[in-house]
């Protein structure tokens, strides 16, 4: 049996706490994007994923496509993020979303390697099927890095059981096909697919896709372990600052401390 990973062991023991994880995305490169970290994690965040800025960032929607356009427009590179990821000291796990591209040009070890030094917990890459997984894993795990991977709304029944067996830290469950972005309700298929994947696991498992409020938060996390949101929170960043990215965050933790047990 593989032995838990330092982000899976904080994930359960804030579950075991009764409370529901929240974790929110920010943009690497961006303006202010480390103050935004420190800014969440003040207000609540029990984890942070921060992105890998790419040209191409195919599950994106508009809103962090134009936070990744930005963030190269400002000169952000893998090293640059991942040195300004060293110098975070925010007492929580952080999580990397990068696109399979960037691991793959860097080498696997080097990369793994790269990010654990930085101080990187676990890292998620959208774009890479569990089937293709195997090398990126293996170099992950030696680097003691969870790797997240993700359960979308269309898995068969027999592929969920294999996603979480594969999966470190917690599971991704994708709330919608789709991109990412902010919509006026939380769709079905997020709740269904946080029930079907906590069927096939006792890790944690977090709703991420189209969690835009405090109240779809709580919605939710009615079946999910926790959330974790990205263009509520790099809209804010972008159009309105840190402070707004802090409020905002704080909003959505009393939302989820305040539901009903």
């Amino acid at each position: 049996m593989t032995s838990a990973s330092p982000l899976e062991s904080h994930l359960r023991a804030v579950r075991e706490r009764g409370r529901k994880i929240l974790v929110p995305y920010v943009t690497g490169g961006v303006e202010h994007w480390q103050d935004a970290v420190r800014a969440a994690v003040a207000n609540g965040a029990d984890a942070v994923e921060i992105g890998i800025p790419f040209s191409d960032p195919v599950m994106d929607g508009p809103v962090i496509q134009r936070a990744s356009s930005l963030a190269l427009h400002r000169g952000a590179t893998l090293a640059s993020v991942v040195r300004g990821i060293s110098e975070l000291d925010v007492g929580v796990p952080l999580v990397v979303m990068c696109y399979y591209n960037t691991v793959f040009r860097a080498g696997h070890e080097r990369f793994a390697t790269q990010v654990r030094d930085a101080g990187v917990s676990g890292v998620i890459v959208p774009d890479l099927p569990l089937e293709e997984s195997a090398d990126w894993c293996a170099a992950a795990d030696n680097a003691g890095l969870a790797t997240v991977m993700l359960a979308a709304p269309t898995a068969p029944e027999d592929r969920l059981p294999r996603i979480a067996a594969r999966s470190r830290g917690f599971v991704y469950a994708v709330g919608l096909l789709g991109v990412t972005g902010e919509r006026e309700s939380l769709a079905s298929s997020a709740v269904t697919i946080a029930a079907r994947v906590k069927q096939a696991t006792d890790l944690p498992v977090l709703v991420g896709v189209g969690v835009s409020d405090a109240a779809q938060a709580v919605e939710a996390c009615a079946v999910a372990d926790g959330v974790i949101q990205g263009a509520a929170i790099m809209r804010r960043l972008l159009d309105d600052g840190v402070d707004e990215v802090g409020r905002f965050v704080g909003e959505v933790r009393a939302a989820l401390d305040a539901r009903p047990s």
